[in-house]
């Protein structure tokens, strides 16, 4: 049994798909389930959907009709016949969504978010499943929403481990399944995410329960290299890569891995290859059981758009245990994830992410407690197994605001 993801860019038009399909000639697709994401830029149009509803309902229409052209310019390049059933259960699928925005009377944004944005996810695997029947390929179209059980914090929802296994132990391992990355649901059948980027985790939940042999990611680069092309001009494919170094690199941001992916995947040593969907026949990157990393090079990574900030007492008291806890608190409240936290006698600072918004709210009630100095569009640095050379080719040009160095990671926050 093995498992394909395939992102957003692995589907992003028709040739794509149809790459899709050349890959899974090229490496078989027995006992198989694939993993699918939006088309495209899908889930950043139906946030625009999401964004109008609460701000201004009269630019839904357009929003709307932005998804249906993209995805019909797609049906039609891949269904010669007008008729076919995929324009039908295309149209049911977006006449859904405007009937929940319709009689929704919620006025929770991550609750409205959750049944909005996934629908890029049904929409991406009906036509896929649909293509691949008429191309020969037989296969079981699932709702993962009826196998993948979650709480209720829509928009970075928990799973129900318990619940999930009972469900995904009823799939059929025997035939080609494909269905949605991302989503799952709660105890009322209401939609849930599991975060941006989330359909490498729900490869990785559903390996797990299905004792998979291997989960494959297929991506737009060779593998898992050492920096980000986007950001870095010289890089390297990492060939081997060890659960634990897997896991720091996630940690810290690397781009390539869902963070929650590899968890799940360690705990019962399913290997998980990182390959090209352009060249499938190529090797990639394999994480597994104890390789270490191969090569040992320094490995770079990035977060943009970060907020630097620096809190002290308004009284010059120490920064100790109850007042870092009820920092905490309110980040936990305001849903920031901390991604560095360095700390003084009379000083804590900490490097957050802002992905959902609450930080002008969060230091408002910082600033009732504590003196506040912030730095908004940082980016954050990290450097695994770092060397003078790497150090070096960061700090050249940029103004360094707080450093942090261990063993084997160096951390830079610059402007």
């Amino acid at each position: 049994m093995r498992v394909f993801k395939f992102g957003g860019a692995s589907v992003k038009d028709a040739e794509a798909v149809k790459n899709v399909v050349n890959v899974l000639q090229t490496v078989g697709y027995e006992n198989t389930l694939l993993v699918v994401s939006a088309m495209g830029k899908t889930t950043n149009a139906m946030e625009e959907v999401v964004n109008a509803y609460f701000k201004n309902k009269k630019d839904i229409p357009s929003k709307i009709s932005d998804i249906v052209e993209y995805h019909n310019s797609i049906i039609s390049d891949l269904f010669e016949n007008k008729q076919h059933k995929i324009y039908k259960d295309f149209k049911t699928l977006i006449d859904e969504i405007n009937g929940f925005l319709v009689w929704n009377k919620s006025p929770n944004y991550n609750f409205v978010y959750d049944q909005i944005v996934g629908y890029g996810e049904l929409i991406s695997t009906t036509i896929i499943s649909a293509y691949f029947e008429k191309v020969g390929i037989s296969n079981n179209w699932l709702d993962v929403r009826h196998y993948i059980k979650t709480d209720t914090s829509y928009r970075d929802t928990t799973v129900n481990w318990e619940r999930t296994q009972a469900n995904v132990a009823d799939i059929d391992k025997k035939v080609l399944n494909i269905t949605q990355g991302f989503l799952g649901s709660d105890d009322n059948n209401f939609t849930t995410t599991l975060g941006r980027e989330g359909s490498d985790y729900t490869a990785a939940i559903l390996a797990y329960c299905l004792n998979a042999d291997s989960v494959t990611i297929w991506k737009d680069v060779p593998g898992v290299l050492n920096a980000d092309p986007r950001y870095f001009k010289e890089t390297q494919l990492l060939n081997n890569i060890s659960y634990r170094e897997a896991i720091e690199l996630a940690f810290y941001g690397a781009s390539v891995i869902h963070p929650k992916t590899l968890q799940p995947l360690q705990r019962k040593e399913i290997p998980l290859h990182v390959k090209s969907f352009l060249n499938p026949k190529d090797p990639g990157t394999t994480v597994g059981k104890g390789m270490g990393i191969e090569p040992k090079v320094p490995c770079f990574i990035v977060k943009k758009n970060q907020v630097l900030m620096k809190l002290s007492s308004l009284d010059f008291s120490f920064m100790v245990e109850n007042n870092i806890s009820e920092i905490f608190k309110l980040f936990h409240d305001f849903k920031i994830k901390v991604d560095l936290i360095q700390n003084s006698a009379i000083s804590f600072s900490v490097c957050v992410d802002n992905k959902f918004g609450g930080l002008q709210d969060l230091l408002q009630q910082l600033k009732s407690k504590f003196k506040v100095v912030h730095h908004e569009g940082v980016s954050l640095y990290t450097i695994r197994h770092f060397n003078a050379q790497a150090l070096d080719s960061l700090t050249n040009g940029h103004e360094v605001l707080l450093e942090q160095r261990g063993k084997e990671t160096v951390q830079l926050v610059v402007k």
